[in-house]
């Protein structure tokens, strides 16, 4: 089947597959450029992503059932058969015969005959296991069954998991798919229960939620508008908006005109707790894309004089595009290495506060950002903990007596959060703590990322 024909969202979502090596590249541009060939653009998606997302454990029910490892199966054909399976575990609602037929038809289209009876065969004998796809998890065998959610998984036939009381961190990784090494790193950390709700909040399909732009309208006015629009929303903590209904964010009414930015109800609490001052000078150290630089901007009636830097000089376009968007005229934006000099009349320690959302490892945000499973290991923490540190002190230079640092991460690793915060107080004798707050992924009804805030206070 010739690309140009690519009408369904299984298809498109193979190919996206295909042309996605999750250690190496991102799903997201790729499935960009496809999304256009199918009118399912949200299914499209939700495959895609979903697939990536539970990867681990749909290999284990592939080799598991069909007999044969991963590894032996073409990858073209192995991402037919991922989707396929994917949507068998973690789509109940779509009828089973949709499932298998659409994934045979297709691999006749680009492979032939013969190998659409080897997809059926895989397909059919996984579905000849599954003996309910969608049960309570409080009802069913916990070796048997792979979560969906919190509280609902697909159950087999077949003892095939880890027995998750003798060896929590190895069940645990296996349904969801993460790296056993940070399972066991979180159940040292905050407990089987919070593990369990950590990993579960990981793997959900994560809710959208838009910041309102207060300086052009209000968090009511704003969901009223999408309302007449058909759009359903819900007001969360009385100042953002959670999206009800799958629409892309960039055709809603408002967009547009600057009246919102996307933002998670985590990622907008490091400014709530900053609490920054119209008459404030203030420096965003890792600006890119700049959700946090304009919410400096609308918390302080874009009043303060705010200047933007990122060592991406090509990433902070974003925050341009995004100041313009919204109509923000408070704020400066530079290349790091021309962000001090005459040109702002900036020099050190003239801040009042220093934004500091530093690059971290990612794993508040395993749901969101879907490829950093993949990726996040050790070496690669303790190396982003070096880069965090030396951030921090170069903070500490900028911000002026009686000023404050306000240091976040999407990350809940302690040695990126609390434990660099505490070895840079005892290095830094003049700053003290004067906040902070670790935030989990949460799965459930106003469903979040995970993060890590703190404000350091200059005496």
């Amino acid at each position: 089947m010739a690309e140009e024909g690519v009408k369904t969202a299984r298809a498109v979502a193979v190919q996206v597959l295909n042309r996605c090596d999750p250690e190496r590249n991102y799903a997201g541009p790729i499935l960009d450029k496809l999304l256009g060939k199918t009118e399912r653009r949200q299914r499209a998606t939700d495959l895609v992503f979903g697939t990536l997302r539970n990867r681990r454990a749909i290999d284990m029910v592939i080799a598991t059932f069909s007999g044969r490892p991963v590894q032996r199966i073409s990858s073209p054909l192995l991402n037919i058969i991922r989707v396929g399976v994917y949507e068998l575990i973690y789509a109940p609602a779509t009828e089973e015969y949709a499932i298998v037929s659409e994934a045979v038809e297709y691999t006749k289209a680009v492979a032939g005959k013969k190998q659409a009876g080897f997809v059926n065969a895989v397909l059919r004998q996984v579905l000849r296991h599954i003996s309910n796809r969608q049960i309570p998890l409080e009802r069913a065998d916990g070796r048997r069954t792979l979560p969906q959610a919190f509280t609902i998984g697909c159950e087999f036939d077949t003892d095939f998991l880890p027995d998750r009381a003798a060896y929590p961190d190895d069940y645990l990784s296996t349904v969801f798919s993460l790296p056993g090494w940070l399972v066991a790193d979180w159940l040292g950390e905050f407990g089987q229960e919070r593990t369990r709700q950590i990993c579960a909040a990981s793997n959900r399909r994560p809710s959208i939620y838009i910041r309102p732009n207060l300086l052009k309208t209000t968090t009511q006015k704003l969901a009223d508008k999408l309302a007449a629009e058909d759009v359903q929303t819900e007001i969360i903590e009385g100042t953002m908006i959670k999206l009800k209904s799958p629409k892309a964010v960039s055709r809603l009414p408002g967009f547009a005109e600057g009246e919102f930015t996307i933002q998670d109800i985590t990622a907008s609490q490091p400014v709530r707790l900053l609490n920054p001052h119209s008459d404030w000078t203030i420096l965003d150290l890792c600006a890119a894309p700049g959700a946090k630089t304009t919410q400096l901007a609308e918390a302080t009636g874009d009043a303060a004089k705010i200047f933007a830097t990122d060592i991406d000089s090509n990433r902070l376009r974003l925050v341009r595009e995004n100041i313009t968007r919204l109509g923000i005229r408070s704020i400066q934006t530079a290349p790091c290495e021309k962000m001090v000099n005459s040109q702002f009349s900036i020099s050190n320690s003239e801040f009042d506060a220093v934004l500091l959302d530093v690059p971290c490892s990612n794993t508040g945000v395993l749901a969101r950002r879907v490829e950093a499973r993949y990726r996040v290991n050790p070496k690669a923490v303790g190396a982003l903990a070096k880069i965090q540190g030396d951030l921090l002190r170069t903070a500490a230079e900028m911000v002026k007596s009686q000023g404050k640092i306000c240091y976040s991460t999407c990350s809940i690793q302690k040695c990126e959060n609390s434990g660099l915060v505490r070895d840079f107080l005892v290095e830094n004798k003049v700053f003290e703590l004067e906040f902070e707050k670790i935030i989990l992924p949460l799965a459930e009804g106003a469903d979040r990322d995970g993060g890590y805030m703190a404000i350091l206070a200059k005496k």
